[in-house]
């Protein structure tokens, strides 16, 4: 019997002053450890400290982990076992580590004495006794991640920021002091880097009572299962879309975007140039074609801009090189060829959103 190989997903950060030269050192070291191990993920370092999501087997982690106590400034990384996570494989398709000027990007750079002055945090235990006692009145909970994101799954009684920019942080929490009547203001992101971070710049600035949730969502959901999280939790990484508590308290809140059902699944838009990340039934994903909108399934058929797939035996990127190095009538005809292919193929369905369902990105942590 062939032995299984246990994996775990490791997402983690700090922050660490550490010099612009060092943290090119670092990143090379790093790389290099990281390759010669065989773990996969995403690492960025910089004058901040170290940000991280990496996925490997119990024999890489348990090296990676050996080595990052080994550097003094990546000891002691906060949450760093709180916020694992058991997984079946790689979740990443290669190793990255690169160097930022902002680890995390927010538009404004922080000091560790910083963050050590201006952090509030809640604890995972304190904003479970805000939930649990029901007292999200005397609270603004802010739901910082893009709109797909909340749409998916979100804490009991958060409203999204409706922001798709961190720059716009400081007049959305002017916006929303209006609204929240002198509440204290709780926001909170997937892995809790870019909140905690953004938090230190707000009460730095003086807009105090504007708190973090410690360790972003995943350290929340890892320590209870209550049901005070509804729906799926959307990840940068393989699983996507990640399912939250059991048969028990697990609750679906997302919304087909084709037929309105219920469901938990993301999938991408197939017109390239859109991509955006759409909640649907990977049945309907499939009959339409994986377009988002009438706009990108007409755009398609004009341009052939259409990531290739497996159930779609049709090979866009290769027919539109080869049909631009014919150029001409030659050129003509075989991009009317895709056209038909497509119409073919999907030209019976109707879309529900006539225009293109991208939105701005807000965060990837």
């Amino acid at each position: 019997m062939r032995h299984q190989e246990h994996f775990q997903l490791l997402t983690f950060y700090k922050f660490v002053d550490i010099p612009e030269a060092e943290a090119h050192r670092l990143v090379e070291e790093q790389w290099k450890f990281t390759h010669d191990i065989g773990l996969k993920g995403r690492v960025y370092i910089g004058t901040e400290g170290i940000s991280a999501t990496v996925t490997g087997n119990a024999g890489q982690l348990w090296a990676y982990r050996e080595y990052l106590n080994s550097v003094p400034e990546f000891q002691n990384i906060p949450d760093i076992d709180s916020k694992a996570n058991n997984v079946d494989g790689h979740k990443f398709d290669k190793m990255t580590v690169k160097y930022r000027d902002e680890i995390v990007t927010v538009g404004e750079k922080v000091t560790a004495q910083e963050v050590e002055k201006f952090r509030k945090e809640l604890t995972p235990e304190a904003f479970k006794q805000i939930l649990d006692e029901g007292k999200t009145d005397e609270y603004l909970i802010l739901d910082m991640r893009n709109d797909y994101e909340y749409q998916l799954g979100h804490f009991k009684g958060a409203i999204p920021a409706g922001t798709v920019n961190f720059r716009e942080v400081p007049k959305l929490l002017e916006r929303y002091r209006e609204t929240a009547k002198n509440k204290k203001i709780i926001w909170y992101c997937t892995g809790g880097i870019r909140c905690e971070k953004a938090a230190v710049i707000m009460n730095k600035a003086g807009l105090d009572e504007v708190y973090a949730i410690e360790g972003g969502v995943v350290k929340y959901t890892n320590t209870y299962n209550d049901g005070n999280w509804l729906g799926n939790l959307y990840t940068f990484d393989g699983r996507v879309s990640t399912q939250i508590g059991d048969g028990q308290t697990h609750t679906t809140i997302g919304s087909c975007l084709y037929s309105g059902k219920p469901t938990d699944n993301c999938e991408n838009c197939r017109y390239a140039a859109c991509n955006a990340r759409l909640i649907a039934d990977h049945k309907e994903y499939l009959a339409h074609g994986g377009f988002c909108s009438q706009e990108c399934f007409q755009n398609a058929q004009n341009d052939g801009l259409v990531k290739n797939v497996d159930w779609d035996p049709y090979n866009y990127k290769m027919s539109v090189r080869e049909a631009k190095r014919a150029g001409g009538e030659t050129e003509k005809e075989m991009m009317e060829a895709l056209k038909n292919h497509i119409i073919s193929r999907y030209g019976k369905v109707t879309f529900r959103h006539l225009l293109s369902q991208k939105e701005t990105s807000i965060i990837m942590d």
